[in-house]
């Protein structure tokens, strides 16, 4: 069955001239029927370089809104819309005015894992790969730092800058707990732990390395280790097996999934393509202004 819908994905995406997008946290299957595998930005930079007219994102609601912002003219296509991320739902455009007013004056680092409405109020996007250096090129030394308190204690370690963080986080990451890590590095004593920045700071203290999914998928390539801990969206080791064969991939918590990431399925994959539905759409002034946030961190 599953042979016959990768058929009739193939042959709907090119009569629709579509290019499809999958998160690294997507479901296997969804990972190998997509162009593009990659983190969100990555993901939504590459669909405005290619031709294609329509882009179906396999991945949350804000990523889904990014690809729209940088690529206005294509019809973006989200498989579920009901596929949302938790931590971008932790505040809105009001709770972000309300932030601000609280704190006037300091400059605004909103996370790519936002809506564009929240996108639209920032000064300058952020990714986890980059957050460091988006921070240190602001002239201001406070900065407000939104939505992922665990994300910003992680820059506040690597900068002499004062972070004012919201209360936003990732369930899916504080999921992972360092006696998960502890544990799984006394069952595996060689293996190199890798943490995402969305982790909390006790799991990434544990640490060898700190990287964003692209990150890990580069550090691991580089790595002359054999053996990974991985604290990160189960997701990724899909990927991380198949570009490294002769590697072991250790997952260190039996509960870090997003339940919002495996909703995209085949059978909505093509749906969507069919139905060309469900299509995101966003007011043009927030296109312009969550694009001059986002552009300002790839300027850099």
């Amino acid at each position: 069955m599953s042979d016959d819908l990768v058929s009739k994905i193939s042959k709907l995406k090119e009569q629709r001239h579509a290019v499809i997008l999958a998160h690294n946290y997507q479901l296997p299957e969804v990972q190998d029927v997509a162009d593009i595998t990659g983190d969100s930005l990555e993901l939504s930079r590459a669909a405005a370089r290619t031709d294609a007219k329509v882009i179906v994102f396999c991945g949350v609601h804000f990523m889904a809104e990014t690809a729209k912002v940088l690529s206005p003219e294509k019809t973006v296509l989200l498989p579920d819309e009901q596929a949302g991320c938790p931590m971008a739902d932790m505040i809105t455009r009001e709770q972000l005015l309300q932030f601000k007013s609280a704190h006037p004056g300091l400059p605004v680092v909103a996370y790519v894992n936002t809506s564009a409405d929240v996108k639209a109020e920032s000064d300058i996007c952020c990714t986890s790969a980059n957050a460091v250096r988006v921070v240190e090129s602001l002239e201001s030394d406070k900065v407000l730092f939104v939505p992922d308190k665990s994300l910003a204690a992680y820059v506040a370690s690597k900068t002499d800058k004062t972070i004012i963080p919201y209360c936003g986080y990732c369930p899916t990451h504080h999921r992972i707990l360092a006696a998960d890590v502890l544990r799984a590095k006394r069952e595996h004593p060689e293996a190199l732990v890798v943490a995402h920045p969305e982790c909390t700071m006790d799991v990434i203290s544990l640490a060898d390395a700190v990287e964003s999914t692209s990150g890990m998928l580069r550090f691991v390539a580089g790595s002359q280790a054999k053996e990974f801990i991985i604290c990160t969206e189960r997701g990724l080791l899909h990927r991380l097996k198949k570009e490294n064969p002769s590697k072991v991939f250790y997952n260190p918590s039996p509960v870090n999934v997003c339940p919002n990431m495996k909703k995209i399925t085949l059978e909505k994959v093509l749906w969507s393509l069919e139905d060309m539905q469900p299509a995101i759409e966003l007011p043009e002034d927030v296109i312009v202004r969550a694009r001059s946030a986002i552009e300002k961190m790839i300027a850099l």
